[in-house]
C-alpha cells in the first residue's frame, strides 16, 4: 500500500484516518461487494420461481459462504479479471463463474447475470452504498452535533449576548437560544435524512425487460423486479430507461446539502464569537496556533469544518446537475460521476467532525461578553419606542430615532435620556429598571 503522503487527494491522504470508517461503506471494495452480493441474490431469486434448478441447502450454504468470505483479498481477485475484461460487471460474473465451476453449481454458469444489463446490478450496488454510509456513519456523527449543540443551548440558557443585525449591534439575545436555532434547524432536516427512501430499477437493457420476457414469457417479470428490489429495502421504480434515474439519491444530496448549509452558518457564527472574543477554545500545550506569533488559540476546527463542507457541497451541486441528464436511454458519463459518492461523503464526514471538535473546545468569556453587552446602552432603544407608542406618547418612534441615532450611550447617560423624557413617574421607574441583561424577551421560554 502507498505511504499517504503520496495520495494525490487529501481524503486519501491528509484526512485519511478520520474518514476510515466509510471505506467499508463507499470504497471500491464495497461497491465489488455489493455487485456478488446482489448477482448471487439474483440467482437465488431466479430459483425461486423456477427458472433456475432448485439450488439445495448445500448449496445456498456456498453462495452464503461466497458472501461471508468476501474480503479485499477476493476484491482483488475481481480487479484482476476486469484487467482482462475491462468491464467490471463481467468482471464479477467471471469471478462467480470461476467459483461455481468448483462445485456442483457448474450446471447454472449460463444463469449468472441472466437477462440483465449492468446498471441492473450498478443501480442497486450504489443506493445500497449510500444508504449504509448515511445510517451507519453520517447520522451517527450528525447525532453527535446535535446532542453536543442542545448541551451547549440549555448550559448557555441565561447567558445574555449582544444580538447583531446587520453587523451592527441590536437588541439582546441569550448564546443558549442562539445555539437552538441550529439545534432546531438541524433536527428538522435530520429528520428528513432519516426518512429518506431510494429506489431500485431490474428491467434490462432499455427498462422493458426484453430479453427476459422473450427467453420466459410465460413470467411476471414485473412482479419479480418489485419483489426482489424490495428485499434491499429499496422502492422499485419500475418506469426507466438502462439506467435508474437519479432522483432520489439528488433528493439524498440535497438533503445534505441543507444540514451542511446550516452547519456553515454556524461556523461563521462560531468564528465571528471567537473574533470577538466572547467564547475562547481550551488550550493543548503542545498544539501551536501560529509560527510566527507563540500566543495564538485560532478556531480552525470551525475553518476546517467550513472548508470540507464548502467541498461537499460543491460537488453535491455538480454531481445533482449532471445526474438529471443522461442521453437518450443511456450515455456512461454517470457512470464515471456516481463513483464519487466517497468523495462527498468524506467531505461531509469531515465537516461534521471538525465542527464537532470544535464545540467540544469551546467556553464563553463572560467578561468580554459583558463589556461588549454594556458597552452601548442605545440597544435598548427599540423597547424604550415601543414602551412610549403603548403609553399613546405621539410619534413615538422618532422621537427616539432623534434622540439616539448615530449615537452611543453608556448607562448613566441612557438614563438622562430617560429622566429628561416628558412622562409620568411610574413609567419613568419601569424604564430605569430596563437593562442590556434583562431586555431578552422570552428568549429563555423558547428553549426550555
Amino acid at each position: 500500500m502507498k505511504n499517504n503522503l503520496l495520495a494525490i487527494s487529501p481524503l486519501d491522504g491528509r484526512y485519511a484516518d478520520k474518514i476510515e470508517e466509510l471505506s467499508d461503506f463507499v470504497s471500491e471494495y464495497a461497491l465489488i461487494k455489493h455487485r456478488v452480493e446482489i448477482e448471487i441474490k439474483y440467482l437465488l431469486a431466479l430459483s425461486k420461481i423456477g427458472v433456475v434448478r432448485k439450488i439445495n441447502s448445500v448449496e445456498q450454504k456456498a453462495l452464503n459462504e461466497i458472501l461471508d468470505n468476501f474480503d479485499i483479498n477476493e476484491a482483488l481477485k475481481v480487479k484482476e479479471i476486469e484487467n482482462e475484461t475491462r468491464h467490471d460487471i463481467k468482471a464479477v460474473e467471471k469471478y462467480l463463474r470461476d467459483k461455481f465451476a468448483k462445485n456442483s453449481l457448474k450446471d447454472v454458469l449460463e444463469m449468472i447475470h441472466f437477462g440483465l444489463t449492468s446498471e441492473d446490478i450498478n443501480n442497486i450496488a450504489y443506493r445500497l452504498m449510500l444508504k449504509n454510509a448515511v445510517e451507519n456513519i453520517l447520522l451517527p456523527a450528525l447525532s453527535e452535533v446535535l446532542e453536543n449543540l442542545n448541551g451547549k443551548t440549555k448550559k448557555y440558557k441565561k447567558v445574555v449576548i449582544l444580538g447583531r443585525t446587520h453587523g451592527q449591534g441590536a437588541v439582546p439575545t441569550t448564546f443558549g437560544k442562539e445555539f437552538a436555532v441550529f439545534t432546531a434547524r438541524l433536527e428538522k432536516e435530520i429528520k428528513l435524512l432519516e426518512k429518506q427512501k431510494l429506489t431500485g430499477k431490474l428491467n434490462g437493457a432499455i427498462g422493458n425487460y426484453n430479453a427476459l420476457n422473450f427467453a420466459y414469457p410465460e413470467f411476471n417479470w414485473i412482479k419479480f423486479s418489485k419483489s426482489f428490489v424490495s428485499s434491499f429495502d429499496l422502492d422499485p421504480n419500475l418506469i426507466t430507461t438502462q439506467i435508474n434515474p437519479y432522483e432520489d439519491i439528488i433528493s439524498v444530496f440535497q438533503n445534505l446539502q441543507r444540514v451542511n448549509g446550516i452547519l456553515l452558518d454556524f461556523n461563521n457564527d462560531m468564528w465571528r464569537y471567537a473574533s470577538d472574543g466572547w467564547i475562547k477554545l481550551d488550550v493543548k500545550t503542545k498544539e501551536v496556533g501560529s509560527s510566527t506569533m507563540p500566543q495564538k488559540v485560532n478556531p480552525i476546527d470551525f475553518e476546517n469544518s467550513e472548508g470540507n463542507l464548502t467541498l461537499a457541497n460543491g460537488f453535491m451541486q455538480t454531481i445533482n446537475e449532471k445526474l438529471y441528464i443522461s442521453r437518450l436511454q443511456r450515455d456512461l458519463s454517470n457512470s464515471t460521476i456516481i463513483r464519487n459518492l466517497g468523495t462527498v461523503l468524506g467531505y461531509c464526514l469531515l465537516g461534521y467532525k471538525s465542527a464537532l471538535t470544535g464545540l467540544s473546545r469551546v467556553d464563553i468569556n463572560l467578561e468580554q461578553i459583558d463589556k461588549d453587552l454594556n458597552e452601548d446602552w442605545s440597544i435598548l432603544s427599540e423597547g424604550l419606542q415601543t414602551y412610549l407608542r403603548k403609553e399613546g406618547l405621539s410619534d413615538s418612534y422618532y422621537l427616539v430615532l432623534n434622540l439616539t441615532k448615530g449615537k452611543k450611550f453608556n448607562k448613566d447617560s441612557w438614563q438622562k435620556l430617560i429622566n429628561d423624557l416628558s412622562i409620568d413617574k411610574k413609567h419613568k421607574e419601569k424604564l430605569l429598571n430596563l437593562t442590556p441583561k434583562s431586555y431578552i424577551g422570552l428568549s429563555k421560554e423558547l428553549i426550555g
